[in-house]
C-alpha cells in the first residue's frame, strides 16, 4: 500500500512557453503560469507584453515552438481550439465576440452545440449569475451594448461547463460603471466553481479581486504574487502600475 501524499494537479500548468506568429519572432519567450483548481488568475503588463498571446498559446491560436501547456495533467500543447473547447478551455476574446445575427438564446445554443442535451441545465446555470439575459432571450446580441455583449460572450463559454475560462480584457472599451459590472461578473463566474485566468489592462482593479496575479514583460512572467502582494510591491507599481488603468 502507497504512504505517497496525495497531491492535487494544477488545472493548468504552462511551463517555459516560447511561441509566436511569425517566422523567427517570438512573443513570449519562456512564460510559465499556474493555476489552481477554483482560482482566480490576473495577467498583467504593458502593451506587448504578450498577456493575449498567452491566452492564444492556451487556446492552440499561436504557434508553441517550445515549452507545454497542461490541462488537468494532460499535455494539451498546439491543440486545435475546437478539440480544447470538448477538453474543458472556454475561450472569451476582447472583441467579435457574439454573432451579431443571432438572438441571445441562439448564442448561448452555439455555445453547447457539441452538448445540445445539456442545454436546460446549463442555461440555468448562466441565468443565475446574468440573470437579466434569462429575461432577454429573443433580443438580437447585435441590439446589445458593449456591456450586454461581453455578458453574452461569458455566458456562451460557460454552456460547455469548462474546467478553465479564459478572458481577453473583459473590460476593454467599457464605461467606468459596465467596467465594475464586468469585474463583478468575472468574480461572480470564479465563485460559482470556474476557475480562471483573465488578461485586463486595467491593472488595479484585476489585481484587487484576483487570486495571484502575473506581471509579464517582453514575453516573461517578470514578477508574480498574490494580487494584494503585487498591489503593494514598489517594484510593480512604480513599474506597471503607474502607466497601467488606475
Amino acid at each position: 500500500m502507497s504512504t505517497a501524499t496525495a497531491t492535487t494537479t494544477p488545472v493548468v500548468l504552462i511551463d517555459n512557453v516560447v511561441a509566436g506568429y511569425l517566422p523567427g519572432v517570438n512573443i513570449l519567450n519562456g512564460c510559465s503560469l499556474v493555476a489552481e483548481q477554483g482560482e482566480l488568475i490576473g495577467i498583467i503588463g504593458p502593451n506587448g507584453a504578450g498577456k493575449s498571446t498567452l491566452l492564444k498559446a492556451i487556446f492552440g491560436q499561436v504557434n508553441i515552438r517550445s515549452g507545454t501547456v497542461n490541462l488537468e495533467g494532460e499535455d494539451i500543447t498546439g491543440l486545435r481550439a475546437n478539440k480544447l473547447v470538448q477538453r474543458g478551455v472556454g475561450m472569451v476574446p476582447q472583441t467579435n465576440n457574439v454573432f451579431p445575427s443571432l438572438t441571445i438564446e441562439e448564442n448561448l445554443q452555439m455555445g453547447l452545440y457539441q452538448r445540445p442535451k445539456a442545454y436546460r441545465e446549463r442555461l440555468e446555470f448562466v441565468t443565475g449569475i446574468f440573470a437579466e439575459l434569462g429575461k432577454r432571450l429573443k433580443q438580437r446580441a447585435g441590439s446589445l451594448s458593449g456591456g450586454e455583449r461581453q455578458m453574452v460572450a461569458m455566458s456562451r463559454a460557460l454552456m460547455m461547463d469548462p474546467k478553465v475560462l479564459l478572458l481577453d480584457e473583459p473590460s476593454a472599451g467599457l464605461s467606468p460603471v459596465r467596467q465594475d459590472e464586468a469585474f463583478i461578473r468575472v468574480s461572480e463566474i470564479n465563485k460559482a466553481g470556474v476557475t480562471t485566468i483573465m488578461v485586463e489592462q486595467n491593472a488595479r482593479r484585476c489585481l484587487q479581486i484576483c487570486d495571484r496575479g502575473y506581471v509579464l514583460d517582453q514575453g516573461r512572467d517578470a514578477y508574480t504574487g498574490s494580487g494584494r502582494e503585487l498591489l503593494n510591491d514598489p517594484k510593480v507599481t512604480e513599474l506597471y502600475l503607474g502607466t497601467l488603468g488606475a
